[in-house]
């Protein structure tokens, strides 16, 4: 066997940008602490409103002054009219940004609302990735992807059709909702394949800091926490330093599961913690400044 079959998955991360002084410091810290893991690129996200969007832009190019990272900046079409988007693409390009994720992006009146679109806006997210590679054709489009169907989406079927007219408008990955029994990934990728889809599809990992919070985010997201990961959490609502033991092996065990299949990209969902990342990339043979381990 070769060396290249121990080779460690690539990783990358997602952060949130900062509403304080004292959570921008913190995001720092984290950044910090991440950054010598070396991963692929790191996305910030990107709220439809006016001083959301900038934060997440001064984020953005604080991460390309002051860091050697790939920043990658999240774009929706909330909201927002058609001009408006490209001249945010247009900034961000600017500023040596190359790598855009594109999301059609949640209903301004809430999760599990119905979506409008702008009157003036893009109407979906391949639109988008379409109107961003024909604009500037250097910069990487990732999407994202739903291995327990998008909440409005009518039936798999449609939702596969959707991804398929994103990678036809363009994009070259895409990064799953989070999920945490790896057959709904495994049988998605197989749907995925079956419909011709060849581009990667990155497991998005998170995990849990805060099971109430996360149970909360997936009821919104559509995404199916298991009774087994429920029962894992019971009875440990004032006891953090024990949630967060389990939060790692239960995320641990997900991610090397998921690399002994093959699978050879994480996207983690970091909600701006280093810890549980940090030491879940360690486990995977992940080492700070490039001395990597077999995992």
């Amino acid at each position: 066997m070769t060396s290249e079959a121990h080779k460690p998955p690539a990783i990358s991360f997602e952060f949130f940008p900062p509403k304080t002084e004292e959570m921008e410091r913190n995001l720092w810290e984290v950044v910090n602490r991440l950054a010598p893991l070396a991963p692929n690129f790191v996305s910030v996200t990107y709220g439809a409103g006016g001083s959301t969007r900038e934060r997440t832009h001064s984020t953005i190019a604080r991460i390309l002054s002051e860091t050697k990272l790939t920043p990658a900046a999240h774009l929706t079409c909330v909201a927002a009219t058609k001009a408006d988007i490209d001249e945010v693409v247009a900034r961000y390009h600017e500023v040596g940004v190359r790598h855009i994720v594109a999301l059609r992006g949640d209903p301004t009146s809430g999760i599990g609302t119905k979506y409008a679109a702008h009157p003036d806006g893009y109407h979906q997210s391949s639109d988008l990735v379409a109107s961003i590679k024909r604009n500037h054709p250097d910069v990487e489009v990732s999407v994202s992807a739903y291995p327990e169907k998008h909440p409005e989406s009518a039936s798999f079927e449609a939702d596969i059709d959707a991804l398929k007219a994103k990678v036809d408008a363009g994009a070259t990955r895409a990064i799953t909702q989070f999920f945490f029994d790896n057959d709904l990934y495994y049988r998605y990728l197989d749907r995925v394949r079956a419909a011709g889809i060849n581009i990667p599809i990155v497991p998005g990992i998170l995990p849990v800091q805060n099971f109430k919070l996360a149970k909360n985010f997936a009821t919104r997201a559509g995404a199916t926490i298991p009774d087994w990961l429920e029962a894992k959490f019971d009875g440990l609502d004032d006891d953090a330093d024990t949630r967060r033991l389990v939060a790692a092996t239960v995320a641990a065990g997900q991610v090397q599961k998921l690399a002994k299949q093959g699978v050879e990209n994480f996207h983690f969902y970091t909600m701006n913690r280093a810890d549980l990342v940090f030491a879940i990339s360690h486990l995977l043979g992940i080492r700070p400044n490039g001395a990597q381990k077999a995992a």
